[in-house]
């Protein structure tokens, strides 16, 4: 499963717009793709006892404005937010998952 007009990617208000290949469309809010960023700054990482750390995350109104994303191979985008954030890849499969209903 892979987004089809990913490099056309619509940002619609405060929404990230991709198509997939199977006729899906996901409209994903800036917010909701932020608090779910992969990156081990935001979701933590495990020590080596496998206990995971969760970092303190503190949220400001720049922390939710995307400014842009980049492809990264054929499997994932890195999202670029206004407060400087961007070190999270979010997979296909991350943002699909976001995409759908619960």
């Amino acid at each position: 499963m892979s987004p089809i007009k990913l490099n056309n990617s619509a940002v619609i208000g405060s929404e990230l717009a991709l198509s997939w290949s199977d006729g899906l469309e996901s409209y994903l809010n800036f917010e909701t793709l932020r608090r779910a960023c992969p990156c081990a700054a935001c979701q933590g990482e495990p020590d080596v006892t496998g206990k995971v750390f969760m970092p303190n995350l503190t949220y400001r109104e720049q922390s939710f404005q995307y400014l842009r994303h980049q492809l990264l191979g054929g499997y994932a985008i890195q999202i670029f937010w206004a407060d400087g954030h961007s070190s999270g890849i979010y997979s296909y499969e991350l943002l699909r998952s976001l995409g759908s209903p619960a």
